[in-house]
């Protein structure tokens, strides 16, 4: 059965951060790989879920810095990834299915956001794409064995209400043909974010496996903006007029716990039991965007909710078939 993409209403708001969330659930005897989980929210997401009792495997490219992060995130194991590299995450993939280990939490929050200029990556995949979908794609691929056995899993898409900026071009998905734009395809990925967990959640259902996509706010102090210059955040309304973030979760500008929040609830929350396959806000199912709704957005207000392009079944099917082609699935 397709899950309702709108507000349970849960009882959580803007808010929240991922301890309230998590309060009073046990993870002990569950298995978590957190994806980015040496920084920002994925940092917290991972410290959350530890603290939870839940075994945490933290995938990083730079293992040294991912270290000096953790510290004071006890027992949690560090292993070597680069999504940009499909070799590095069949062998992190094959290391922890010959754990013998089941999958009960994977949260993909890793990501790159508005590089400047188009790069690609070996395969000629331009970057973002590469490494906030396809690298996911991939892993949650390979480690699909270790998902089904855990007899009941969810798998967490980190999104954002980039989206906004722009849906999947299927026909250009490298910008071969067209003009790159740094906001596009950060777009371009992030509606393929969402894209995958519709898919996926209805090909894993029946195995057990359910998927969510999430929208964690503005978090402009965690690393993703590097690429941005001072001015495009000050005319973001992301810093104040001393270069402090924002803080106003209402419109979005959140802290990082409260940014962790909406990713907590999707990967443990008892309310989404035999629930799945929708995009996520504020620690609830977000509200699909009505006509009306996007042409006020688009004329300044502050609209929740996602557009219909990044749920769409049809085209995550399509997205799902064109991913497989280009890891050579």
């Amino acid at each position: 059965m397709t899950t309702a993409q709108q507000p349970l209403p849960s009882g959580f708001g803007a808010a929240a951060t991922a301890e309230e969330v998590i309060k009073g659930i046990d993870l002990t005897g569950k298995v978590a790989v957190v994806t980015g989980g040496y920084s920002g929210i994925g940092l917290e997401t991972a410290r959350v879920l530890r603290s939870a009792g839940a075994e945490v495997v933290v995938p990083a490219r730079d293992e040294e810095r991912a270290r000096a992060a953790l510290k004071d995130v006890p027992g949690a194991e560090i292993a070597h990834l680069d999504l940009l590299d499909p070799a590095s995450i069949d062998a992190f993939a094959a290391k922890f299915l010959a754990s013998g280990r089941p999958l009960h939490i994977l949260v993909d929050s890793a990501g790159i956001m508005a590089t400047p200029a188009l790069t690609r990556d070996a395969r000629g995949y331009e970057v973002q794409f590469a490494t906030n979908h396809l690298g996911h794609f991939q892993l949650v691929k390979r480690l699909w064995p270790a998902l089904t056995a855990a007899g009941g899993a969810r798998v967490v898409s980190v999104s954002s209400r980039g989206i906004r900026f722009a849906g999947v071009d299927l026909d250009d998905l490298h910008f071969e043909h067209r003009a790159y734009e740094p906001f596009v395809a950060y777009g371009q990925s992030k509606t393929a974010n969402a894209l995958f967990a519709v898919e996926l959640d209805r090909r894993g259902r029946g195995e057990g496996v359910r998927a969510f996509s999430v929208h964690p706010g503005t978090i402009i102090d965690t690393g993703l903006a590097k690429h941005l210059t001072a001015e495009a955040i000050r005319a973001a309304g992301a810093v104040d007029a001393e270069g402090r973030p924002v803080r106003d979760a209402a419109r979005q500008m959140k802290t990082v716990p409260q940014g962790a929040a909406t990713v907590v609830w999707c990967a443990t929350s008892p309310q989404l039991a035999g629930l799945g396959g929708v995009y996520c806000e504020n620690s609830d199912i977000s509200p699909l965007v009505t006509p009306e709704g996007e042409a006020a957005w688009r004329a300044g207000a502050e609209i929740p909710g996602v557009l219909p392009y990044a749920v769409d079944p049809e085209a995550a099917a399509r997205l799902w078939d064109v991913s497989e082609r280009l890891i050579g699935a």
